[in-house]
């Protein structure tokens, strides 16, 4: 690949960016190496000292240089700013070294929960529990301390509180948005078959301040993950 030739900097230029300069993609490459979030471009660009404009293109270079290259991890802007991913024909080798035997996955029930406020947000937990037909507080207690969903205000005529997906989640998934998510039909069929009746149910469920856990058909066994 061609290198790209980056401008000459003044000393004055430097002292007001307040970093020193050097050379853009490894600045960037070093910069990303340790962020523990995606980054947007006006970071990056304060990070290193450079215009938003040369950023972005760099950016697009270093993604192009890894795919060339066949690199183990490529770069990838999701969620509103860049960062490092693993490529997907090695993710599994990846998922066996971190998560094996070190961190609790979610169970299918916690699973099957975030898809129902990923698709129905902003959704109270009642609203969850009507659509599931099991109480979900553990498992949205669990999904919220994951990062996974957050609240997102109140009900104006219930003043239950409403839930959404993070965009801890928009990462995790790898798309930039919601408008990204797959049809709904395709993967969740039972929702989309039964909405004028779950329509209903909700309609006439209690508030969420007075739960009541055992109307329902039953309550999740546990909070949402599987144990190590």
């Amino acid at each position: 690949m061609t290198t790209v030739s980056e401008p000459a900097r003044t000393a004055e230029t430097q002292e007001a960016l307040g970093v020193p300069l050097a050379a853009l993609r490894p600045s960037l490459e070093a910069v990303l190496m340790v962020a523990d979030q995606p980054l947007d471009a006006v970071a990056l660009a304060t990070a290193v000292g450079y215009p938003v404009e040369e950023v972005v293109s760099g950016l697009q270079l270093l993604a192009e240089e890894y795919d060339e290259q066949g690199r183990g991890f490529e770069l990838r802007n999701v969620a509103g700013g860049w960062r490092y991913y693993t490529r997907e024909e090695y993710a599994a080798v990846v998922e066996g070294f971190v998560l094996e035997g070190q961190q609790a996955r979610l169970t299918q029930a916690a699973l099957e929960t975030l898809a129902v406020v990923a698709y129905k947000q902003p959704v109270s937990r009642a609203r969850v529990s009507a659509i599931r037909g099991v109480n979900v507080d553990g498992v949205m207690r669990t999904l919220v301390t994951r990062g996974l969903v957050e609240e997102a205000g109140q009900d104006e005529s219930t003043g239950a509180h409403l839930y959404r997906t993070t965009s801890f989640f928009l990462e995790r998934i790898g798309v930039q948005s919601i408008e990204e998510l797959p049809e709904l039909a395709p993967y969740l069929p039972d929702l989309a078959d039964l909405e004028d009746e779950l329509e209903a149910v909700a309609s006439e469920s209690a508030p969420e301040s007075h739960p009541t856990p055992e109307e329902g058909p039953s309550t999740e066994p546990d909070g949402g993950t599987e144990p190590t």
